[in-house]
């Protein structure tokens, strides 16, 4: 059994030091009368705690172990693509940390032609014609090309999504101004064709897919897709957070999508971190091209300058986006090349399926769709073991007791208690037998006593919480700044 550190910490603010610094920071000689105006002055210094460099290391090494990471262990996490990091990524993304972004391009040469390689090497594996990489994450690079399809099809009103698409795809479109119409999954968990051709008009503007789907699978009708959407005018759209199960394998620009967003924090190593900062790319191919946002690095003679398409839609983040996240992707193709770029998409299908081999006859699971494979990932669905009153939240749980990351819980909507799970091609043989082992000794102990699974997890740092009480807004402290103005009662709580 798993056991994870626990630390009784408090906040870095309420650790009592006094006079202690860890640095010295000289004091600037200027005169502060008249660089700075008295309206902008501090009336007092501000509130940082007095620790030295050891407390404050100390500090962050106990919150450090009471964290759950890939370095830690699989995190199956379906969708997310939570595969290894490789370290020489932190080496190579401190290098550009001596950049500023307002440098003249004459003394940026060698990041740009860094950028440079990213975009034609993403443009070649999505096929597509040219890539902007000034998208800090993947609902960024959704929200890019919503705003692209707004600006190509400026008449039309109507987004169709599918019903087995991410939370985030509906949200980017309505964002935008479109109305969205859900497409639905027909019974071998595939875009209903014939549900589509009903809602094609020339109103709709796009279509927002992803390929293989959240379910796992492969849209095997995908041309046909692709011509009812060309067939009035309308962009098919790829969300790229499922690229790792085709990359090196097909691409979405020969399958008939005009614009592609990447998730570089999922297929192309860059760490997650806790909601960010990722990075991302939004690619386009022939008239969608034009409508890119920018900058994207382009080459004249010998030099690397930054072109603005001609009918871009502007920006989407400051700068050139999360370069240094950036470098990292670099790294990582770099390291890989193409022969072990083109693996990916194989080996993490084969991990893919390996696991279902495995969990298929499990009792307690039942896995939709079973006629077909599955390509990343795989949703299995709980209800059966709700005979016993255990729910996919309870073994999500359990499994964390166990050394493993908690799976993807009750997404997609269209499978009951679904439990979404995603090895990746960097998870060993072994791993993966370790997990199929625990989630079936997880079950079989459901049923036999399922009060002792619904206590997990039990040997962590922090115990399962209400699930009401940790999302409401009283409860909630977004910073300590926060706490401090509630607890003199200045700002107040949300009943």
């Amino acid at each position: 059994m798993w056991e994870q550190a626990k630390w009784n910490e408090p906040l870095i603010f309420e650790l009592k030091g006094e006079k202690r610094i860890g640095m010295l920071i000289p004091r600037e000689e200027l005169d502060v009368e008249v660089e700075l105006p008295n309206s902008l002055r501090r009336s007092q210094d501000p509130e940082l705690p007095e620790l030295s460099e050891l407390e404050v290391v100390r500090h962050f090494t106990r919150l450090s172990e009471m964290n759950f990471g890939v370095d830690s262990g699989m995190m199956p996490l379906g969708s997310c693509t939570m595969k290894y990091n490789p370290k020489i990524e932190e080496i190579a993304s401190l290098i550009t940390e001596d950049i500023h972004p307002l440098q003249d391009e004459n003394t940026t040469q060698g990041s740009m032609e860094m950028l440079y390689y990213v975009q034609s090497w993403l443009a070649e594996a999505t096929g597509m014609d040219e890539c902007s990489l000034a998208i800090p994450a993947g609902a960024s690079g959704e929200l890019a090309g919503s705003l692209m399809i707004r600006k190509y099809n400026k008449n039309r009103d109507e987004m169709l999504v599918a019903d087995t698409a991410h939370g985030t795809n509906p949200a980017s479109a309505s964002m935008v101004g479109f109305k969205v119409i859900y497409v639905k999954t027909n019974d071998k968990g595939t875009v209903n064709l014939n549900v589509l051709r009903e809602l094609v008009s020339d109103k709709v503007a796009g279509f927002m897919l992803t390929n293989p789907n959240t379910l796992g699978i492969f849209e095997d009708e995908i041309l046909e897709i692709a011509k009812y959407i060309h067939s009035v005018d309308g962009v098919l759209y790829y969300d790229g957070a499922n690229l790792n199960g085709i990359l090196g394998v097909a691409r979405p620009g020969d399958m008939g999508f005009d614009i592609v967003h990447v998730n570089l924090h999922k297929t192309f190593a860059v760490p997650h971190g806790g909601g960010g900062p990722g990075a991302g790319a939004v690619c386009a191919k022939g008239k969608m091209v034009d409508f890119l946002p920018y900058p994207i690095v382009g080459k004249k003679s010998d030099k690397f300058v930054f072109v603005k398409p001609k009918n871009s839609i502007g920006r989407i983040s400051t700068y050139n986006g999360n370069v240094g996240n950036i470098a990292r992707a670099f790294t990582y193709m770099a390291g890989l090349g193409p022969q072990g770029i083109s693996m990916i998409g194989k080996m993490s299908t084969l991990a893919t399926n390996y696991l279902v081999s495995l969990l298929r006859n499990v009792e307690g699971l039942y896995l939709p769709f079973p006629q077909k494979y599955r390509k990343h990932e795989v949703v299995f669905s709980a209800e059966p073991a709700t005979d016993w009153g255990i729910t996919a939240l309870d073994i999500a749980k359990a499994l964390i007791d166990r050394g493993f990351y908690a799976p993807t819980v009750y997404f997609p909507s269209i499978v009951k208690e679904a439990l979404m799970i995603e090895p990746t091609e960097t998870e060993p043989k072994e791993e993966i037998e370790k997990f199929a082992f625990n989630l079936n000794e997880i079950l079989k102990t459901a049923k036999a006593n399922p009060e002792d699974i619904k206590k997990t997890p039990t040997h962590t740092s922090i115990r399962r919480l209400d699930q009401v009480k940790a999302n409401h807004p009283a409860t909630i402290t977004p910073s300590y700044r926060a706490k401090k103005l509630r607890e003199k009662g200045i700002i107040k709580l949300l009943k």
